[in-house]
Order: structure tokens, then sequence, then C-alpha cells
């Protein structure tokens, strides 16, 4: 008897293990990739949210050797540190909305976000208020596939299967703040935080609604809650200024960040803390912080990272998102005047296209990749863009022609 195909051996994320075939990805360069065919695609997602500064670069090797070269990485755990660490965490804590700040490192997002919930509690505890655990989160949101993240993220699917989840967490309506706000008088006692994306992104590309994360930084004051901003996905320019926090001008206790911290050129995660947090955690001396990872201010990671920032400044690429921004803003309300989409949302340089009832986004998505373009479905209606911010007003346009062409012709298809 034949024997079937074997599968490969890389079991991969997001994917179906019995999927046989993937675009093998050669090399990068600027906005575009190329698959080991020599195929040409626009990366109208920055891969996965996260390339802000273009693929291929040569800089971002250089520095990254300079420092493999040196010290690839050494363990930041008690009593050792690096000059490189050392030194990202004084930029990225300038850079943030937060005053007199202080940033813990990790790896990735979802470390990110295990990390910010551990710490929240964990300063509630040294504060003298221990019965402070519960966690609210937003329908919608995505916090990530860690445990915790998988525990407070608000997609349904993505939380089932796993069993038992991290218990004292609450998800709500991600729009109806004065549902958050009654079940918050309901818990006030118990309250340890909210948290929110200020954008939420891989639930759909949804800008919150007016006001909504303003009266959420006030519930949160009324009853004595910290308030956790994802910032995976809006970090580091995609909304035109560092953080999102600064775009909507609400200033959150705890703030989760990865991806476009190094535009992926090497894993790197963290968390900055406010003083309402450190303030807790530091007034014992002989306090001692019982977490971290391995890779915790990995050198070589964050000398990638700061050659990232050094790009984002000197080619003024938060600048360069709000014209973004508009081009896209502009080219998809166009389709949505056209009839030839439902509706588009977004905010800045991150956007989504809503199809009408009947069209597939992962249809629209395989076909755009044949006709070039890299597109991401999101849900049973949803297209989203997050091109890299060095990307051409001509290869912004040559993502949203594909788009366009792509919809009128699986429009026309499922009309039949």
């Amino acid at each position: 008897m034949p024997q079937p195909q074997a599968l490969p051996r890389f079991l991969h994320p997001f994917a179906k293990p019995t999927r046989e075939r993937f675009i093998t990805v050669a090399r990068g360069e600027g906005a575009r990739i190329y698959d080991v065919d020599g195929n040409e695609y626009i990366d109208g997602m920055a891969s996965l949210w996260y390339c802000a500064i273009g693929h291929g670069r040569r800089e971002m090797a250089d520095a990254i050797a300079r420092q493999v070269g040196t010290i690839e990485a050494y363990s930041a755990f008690d009593p050792f540190t690096t000059r490189v660490a050392d030194e990202l965490c004084e930029r990225i804590a300038e850079l943030s909305p937060i005053n007199q700040s202080r940033v813990f490192l990790c790896n990735s997002g979802s470390e990110a976000v295990d990390s910010a919930m551990k710490l929240a509690r964990l300063a509630h505890v040294q504060a003298g208020r221990p019965e402070r655990t519960l966690i609210i989160s937003r329908g919608r949101g995505y916090h990530g596939t860690n445990y915790g993240g998988t525990s407070v993220q608000g997609i349904p699917p993505n939380r089932a299967g796993y069993g038992p989840l991290v218990g004292d967490v609450l998800h709500v309506e991600p729009d109806d703040i004065e549902g958050l706000a009654n079940i918050m008088s309901e818990n006030t006692e118990r309250l340890a935080a909210v948290i929110s994306e200020p954008v939420q992104g891989a639930g759909g590309v949804f800008p919150p609604t007016d006001g909504y994360l303003q009266q959420l930084r006030r519930l949160c004051d009324k009853h004595g809650a910290y308030l956790i901003f994802d910032e995976v996905i809006t970090g580091f320019g995609r909304l035109g200024t560092w953080f999102g926090a600064q775009h909507f001008g609400v200033t959150p206790d705890l703030l989760t960040f990865a991806k476009a911290v190094t535009s992926g050129y090497q894993p790197l995660g963290g968390v900055i803390l406010s003083r309402a947090v450190c303030d807790p955690i530091e007034a014992d001396p002989g306090f001692l912080l019982r977490h971290g990872y391995t890779y915790s201010g990995h050198a070589t990671a964050c000398a990638a990272a700061m050659a990232n920032l050094d790009i984002i400044e000197r080619e003024g690429l938060l600048e360069r998102a709000v014209h973004i921004g508009r081009r896209l803003e502009s080219g998809l309300g166009a389709l949505v005047a056209d009839g030839m989409i439902d509706h588009a949302r977004g905010r800045v340089a991150v956007w989504a296209a809503a199809h009408k009832t009947g069209i597939d986004p992962f249809v629209v998505r395989d076909r755009m990749l044949a006709a070039g373009a890299v597109t991401r479905a999101l849900n049973t209606d949803t297209n989203s863009f997050c091109p890299p911010l060095v990307i051409t007003d001509a290869e912004l346009d040559r993502l949203i022609d594909a788009f366009a062409s792509v919809t009128i012709e699986v429009t026309k298809e499922s009309a039949k």
C-alpha cells in the first residue's frame, strides 16, 4: 500500500496540523519578500504586525554581529547585567508615556502579557492588598498564547481546548463602558487590573470608541485597579507616536511591548512599569522578585532594538506612519464608496477591510498571495493591513489594487 505523504516536521503555529505545503520565504528587502521560487510579494502585514523598518537591512545585521562578537548574551539574574540592556531600558523609559518608569525585559509579547499580569498582582500583595487578584479583559482582545494571555484574551476559540486556565479573570463586552463600570463596582475589593489593547489588533482591528480609554483610566483610578495597555502591536510607531498611549492621551500603569521594538530582527518583549507598580515592590529592601526568563535582557536582542530605534528616529518613521495611514484610509474608503466592501476601520497605519456577507477573507488572502501581495485574514469577514513603515507609495498602491481586484473577482464568483 502507498504510504501517506509525510507532514512537515515543523508544527506551524496558527495553522492546520494537517497542512502539507507552505510558502517558503527566502529573503526580504524593504516592504517586499521573495519565496524560494523567486515570486515577489508586497508585505502588507509587516510579517505579523512587527517589521516596521523593513526586511533585509544590513545595518541591523551589522549591529547584531558586533554584539555577538563582543558578548552574545549573559544572564541578567542577580548579580549580572550588560551595558546594552541597561541602555535600552533607559531609552525605552524615556520614550514611554510613563514618568519615572522601569522596564522589565522578556522575549515576546506573550511573555510580556503574562509578566504584566503577575507584576500587577504582586504589586497589590506587596502593598498589603493580597485579595486583589481579579483581572478584567475586553472581548475581542488578543493577548498572546501563554497561559495568562490565553486566559485574558477575548477570542473564545483561542481559549478552547486547553483545560483549566488562569483563575480570577473576567471578560466584558469590548465597547460597553457602563457594563464594565458595573462589574468593577461589584468587585471593587478584588480588582487587580484591567487589560486592554489601545487598538484591538488580531481580534479584527477595532479602534476604541470615542472616550473609551479615558473612561477606562478613570474607572481604574476610582476602584484602585492597575490599567494595563497591551501595546505589542501599537508600540514603536504604528500609530504615529512611540506608543498608542500617547496617541490617545491615556497613561497606563503597565505597558507591554514586543514586535516593532526590534522589527523582528531578534525576539524581544517587555513591560514598562509605573511608580504605582514599582513603589510597592521596591518598598522592602529584602524582597526578591522571583520572576524572569533565561533570556531576559538578552544582549544581542537589546543591540538589535537599539539599532532598530535608531532607524525609526533617523528615517522619521513615526511621521511616515501618519502618511501611510492616510493612504490606507483613502484607498479602503474608496472601495467602501464603490460598494466593494462593507466598511473599513483602523487608526493611523493599521487598518482592516470588512467584507460584505458571503466573502471569505481566507480566499481573498490566498488570491492576493497569487497576485503578489500579503494581507491577513481575520475572523469570518475581515482582511487586515499593517505594512512596514518603509513601504513606498507605489507599493501601497499595488497592495490596495491587488486587494480591490481580488475582492471584485471573489464577489463575482460568490454571486454565481
